[in-house]
């Protein structure tokens, strides 16, 4: 049987192989299955992993990774397709693609006719939360709602990352137990990311008090000032991008695309972005590239870099890229 297994999700593309192998004892594995490197493709080897008799088995399997990504000879490309066709039966043939593919190419084109083709994309919003609460039933244990929204918080969508922290969880919260939010901030890091996103959320409501909260949230985790600029500064960039791409009438799915960051990374930033002007936001990047400048050459402390940028954009309707640093 053919396969054509593509998209972002490592985790389920992994999986979805998983499920084809399995029909292989798993004795036998070494024996029964071939992986070849598609981007150096050769049609005899493919041809030759292909016809090989299973042993002690009722099937084989041949895995070729990235070969409509990376399989640079058109030739090669036509050799392949025209031999599909006579796949024998007892074979199992999974294109793995770990990119996106050129879904106009000629081997796309026949494969999505000829194969079972799945495509594995990062879940969102309930299929996410879902998806989540099924994971924790597996490991023998309930996720509080409150649990897995933090834990996706933290996380993000990475559906590796994500088992891997629900399996220290549901260790930590014994068979039967209840992961609660409380276990999530004792147990998983959280990279700063989120807490830096509510930080410039608050900034663009110019909220004082809590964006000054969460600053010193932040500094108290043990986040280095000039660190904070930095991840501050990326963000403000991140805004940059969405706000045009925005004005283009692009939507968030192609934003998300063109910008290689995750779907609901990419609509959280929409949102915030729409509390900027641009002007604004050009404003403030500049200003924090002046005041990291001035903490790496000691003009000022990073701490109270960080702060004066807060005062600045909670108390006028833009960032002030005329104040200077108080003594």
């Amino acid at each position: 049987m053919l396969y054509l297994f593509y998209g972002p999700d490592e985790l389920a593309r992994t999986e979805a192989v998983r499920a084809v192998k399995a029909a292989i004892p798993p004795d036998l594995a070494d024996l029964n299955v071939t992986t070849l490197d598609g981007r150096k493709l050769k049609l005899d080897a493919l041809a030759a992993a292909c016809e090989a008799f299973p042993f002690l088995t009722d099937r084989r399997l041949v895995i070729v990774e990235d070969a409509l990504k990376g399989l640079r000879s058109g030739d090669t490309r036509d050799a392949v397709k025209a031999y599909l066709p006579r796949l024998p039966e007892t074979t199992d043939l999974i294109f793995l693609e770990r990119e996106d593919v050129d879904k106009r190419s000629a081997l796309f084109t026949y494969l999505k006719k000829a194969a079972t083709v799945r495509e594995f994309l990062p879940k969102e919003g309930a299929e996410l939360q879902r998806w989540l609460q099924e994971r924790a039933k597996a490991q023998g244990v309930k996720l509080a709602p409150d649990a897995a929204s933090l834990l996706i918080e933290f996380v993000g969508n990475d559906g590796r990352a994500l088992v891997n922290e629900l399996q220290k969880l549901a260790a930590y919260a014994g068979g039967q137990g209840l992961i609660e939010a409380e276990a999530v901030r004792l147990l998983v890091a959280d990279d700063g990311e989120s807490s830096v996103f509510a930080f410039v959320d608050a900034l663009a409501a110019r909220q004082l008090a809590p964006a000054l909260v969460l600053l010193r949230e932040l500094l108290a985790d043990g986040e280095a000032p000039l660190k904070l600029l930095f991840m501050i500064g990326r963000q403000i960039r991140l805004l940059l991008q969405v706000k045009e791409l925005v004005e283009q009438r692009l939507r968030p799915e192609a934003i998300a695309s063109e910008l290689k960051q995750p779907p609901f990374v990419v609509r959280k930033a929409v949102d915030q972005a729409g509390r900027f002007t641009a002007p604004a936001l050009v404003q403030l990047h500049d200003r924090l590239l002046e005041l990291d400048h001035w903490s790496k050459t000691g003009r000022i402390e990073g701490e109270t870099a960080l702060e004066l940028l807060v005062a600045e954009t909670c108390q006028s309707s833009q960032p002030r890229a005329d104040a200077r640093p108080r003594r």
